[in-house]
């Protein structure tokens, strides 16, 4: 088995994760277009802030930026969260159902062994190293916290590398599979090994 298949693997799950992303991105855009445009509901709003405020139209006027601010950053913290959510998903249903993803399948890997435990904690580190810590560091720096959000991704970086560099060895385990005590075989390997003890038998 190649690092190239292994790593072409990984770019075809990527890139349903990343098609993913991009369709919650389109959809968080639409959310905060609507609030922004929703002229009725920003003007009844605006109109109760003012009425209450007693005259003081700068602190209405800033309550309601507020108010909107803080609803854009909830949904795009909403299209995050479910974007770490899905590729758990996604690793864990194919490595726990067929024992490996949509990339492994096409390049002819596959995980082992196979049981719902290995396949939790294997999905886990995968999207922890791919996606969830990424994630955090561009929430935090939406919520304007930008030295915290660097040092994050800095912390997804060291991550990432530290799963991806060990495929490139001559054991090829990453991070991942070391975690849930996998390993990444080719199907046509594993096939004739298992043919060849047979007939030994």
């Amino acid at each position: 088995m190649s690092a190239f298949r292994r790593a072409t693997a990984w770019l075809i799950d990527f890139a349903l994760v990343a098609a993913l992303a991009s369709l919650l991105a389109v959809l968080t855009f639409n959310r905060i277009s609507a609030l922004v445009t929703d002229v009725p509901e920003l003007a009844a709003r605006g109109g109760f802030d003012l009425l209450t405020s007693r005259g003081d139209v700068l602190d209405a006027s800033a309550g309601l930026g507020t108010s909107l601010w803080d609803k854009s950053v909830g949904y795009v913290q909403q299209a995050f969260g479910l974007l770490v959510v899905a590729a758990f998903l996604y690793q864990w249903a194919c490595l726990a159902l067929a024992g490996r993803t949509v990339g492994k399948a096409l390049t002819g890997l596959k995980v082992m062994p196979r049981t719902p435990r290995r396949a939790a904690l294997r999905a886990a580190v995968t999207t922890a190293t791919d996606v969830a810590v990424y994630a955090v560091a561009c929430v935090l720096l939406v919520e304007g916290e930008v030295v915290l959000s660097v040092l994050v991704w800095l912390v997804a970086v060291v991550l990432f590398l530290l799963n991806a560099l060990p495929v490139l060895g001559g054991r090829r385990r990453s991070l991942a599979d070391r975690v849930a005590g996998t390993s990444v075989a080719s199907v046509e390997f594993s096939r004739f090994a298992a043919t060849r003890r047979a007939s030994t038998a």
